[in-house]
């Protein structure tokens, strides 16, 4: 898991709304590299059936990346923020995303019915984002499941690559770490479940659980249309990467791509 998650539907549908409202006072460019920044559209993610699969999945998706009224900022990729720092080099405030789960027909015919189903989750917190150059923003994020124990922190450097023509993409690296209910909700394994599945028990505690890199790419066909891509590497690290669940059924290396078609309003 990612800062890299899709958000809900219903969160979506507000954002909408109010990108709707906004759309008038938005100001036209000649350059469609400098048009409109709040973008709106649908694509595919293939991304890892459940997290430490080997296996992948295709879900469509929703595209949001739009600045809102009041500070707020609203992403499918990197979730929803609220800045209530909003200096020269300094922003933080309230910071709000979804997590997957898994269900049985994504954990497959061997590990459905015997490794738990997970619903998705929301989870919410802070943020404090430092802009270090006009290219490099460095970060961390602190949030808690709004329904569950599970604690996330993640840290993470942005780096804006120079652009190529009329494509413009960036770079993030970003380490992720979780407290001891969260990291056994995806990667443990109960005596039973363990008998079952022929492999070794495991809790695992909290500590350090993937490191991802990133890439995105936004490659505009003209003034409001585009497409945006993302291709993010992540590599499970510690407690999660030893679960037997992920070295039996699984892998340690993770890829999730995604790709859409976009309207900037």
């Amino acid at each position: 898991m990612s800062r890299r998650c899709f958000l809900p539907a219903s969160l979506i549908r507000v954002a909408a709304l109010m990108l709707t409202l906004t759309a008038s006072a938005t100001a036209l460019a000649d350059d469609v590299t400098e048009g409109p920044t709040d973008m709106f559209g649908a694509g595919m993610q293939r991304m890892p059936a459940w997290v430490g699969s080997k296996d992948h999945r295709n879900q469509a998706i929703p595209y949001i990346q739009a600045e809102l009224p009041w500070h707020i900022t609203l992403s499918t990729l990197d979730g929803l923020t609220v800045d209530l720092i909003h200096g020269d080099q300094w922003r933080g405030g309230l910071y709000g995303n979804y997590m997957w789960g898994r269900d049985r027909q994504e954990l497959g015919p061997k590990l459905g019915g015997i490794v738990d189903s997970l619903s998705p989750r929301i989870n919410g917190g802070g943020y404090l984002e430092y802009q270090a150059t006009a290219q490099l923003n460095l970060g961390t994020e602190l949030s808690h499941d709004t329904q569950g124990a599970g604690a996330y922190l993640n840290l993470y450097a942005d780096y804006d690559l120079p652009a190529i023509g009329y494509l413009n993409h960036s770079l993030q690296l970003q380490w992720q770490a979780m407290n001891g209910p969260a990291m056994r909700r995806f990667f443990g394994v109960t005596p039973d479940q363990a008998t079952k599945l022929d492999i070794d028990p495991w809790s695992p505690g909290a500590g350090g659980q993937q490191v991802a890199l990133e890439y995105d790419a936004y490659m505009p066909t003209s003034l409001h249309t585009g497409f945006a891509f993302a291709v993010n590497y992540t590599r499970l690290l510690g407690d999660a990467a030893n679960s037997s669940l992920v070295r039996s059924y699984g892998s340690r290396n993770q890829l999730t791509t995604t790709l859409a078609f976009v309207y900037r309003l």
